[in-house]
This record gives structure tokens, sequence and C-alpha cells, in this order.
């Protein structure tokens, strides 16, 4: 069809196949960066874990089992949930008016 030609978007072979500049990483660059990325998302997930449980009450300062945090976030979230509701019911039950995004 053509012979190789370059243009404003890159280099292209005969073929018309894009010549990428940069070298090919090898096997043992291409399995650090797997490790390295990996790394990345547990530090994320323990980050998040972390925040948790500074905001959740009764998880302060304790050993952390991801699953007891998960199970007192939840419980924590409907407690709050279940307390907002019956605020709602009492404003109105003075006739006051709730606006609907607050319901949420």
């Amino acid at each position: 069809m053509s012979s190789p030609r370059a243009s404003s978007q890159g280099e292209f072979d005969a073929n018309g196949a894009a010549i990428d500049d940069r070298p090919r990483l090898t096997e043992d660059e291409k399995k650090q960066n797997h490790i390295a990325s990996e790394q990345k998302r547990r530090q994320a997930i323990r980050d998040g874990f972390d925040r948790l449980t500074e905001l959740v009450p009764g998880l302060q300062g304790q050993g952390r089992s991801e699953g007891l945090v998960l199970k007192r976030t939840v419980d924590f979230i409907r407690a709050n949930l279940d307390e907002r509701q019956k605020l709602i019911r009492q404003v109105e039950a003075k006739g006051g008016k709730v606006e609907d995004y607050l319901r949420v």
C-alpha cells in the first residue's frame, strides 16, 4: 500500500501500524509494575479502613478487624438514618415542613 511515513500523530510502518519509539517492557518490568499497582490498591483500602475507624464511634484505638469495622460502620449509618427519620417525624408532627432532599 505505502512506504513508511511520518505524520503529526506519529510514525507508521509500511502496513500503516503505528511505530512506538518507547521500548517494550520486559516481563520482569511488567511483573514489578503489577506488584506496585497491587500494593497501591491495598494501601488505599487500608487508608479507607483507617478513615472509617476515625469517623465511627467506638472504633478508635482498637486493633482493626476489617469485618468488625464494616459491621460497626453499617450499624452506625443505620442508627443515624433511623435518628434522622425520627427527627423528620417530630418536625412534621409539630407542623414543620422537611424538604425532600433532606429525606434521603
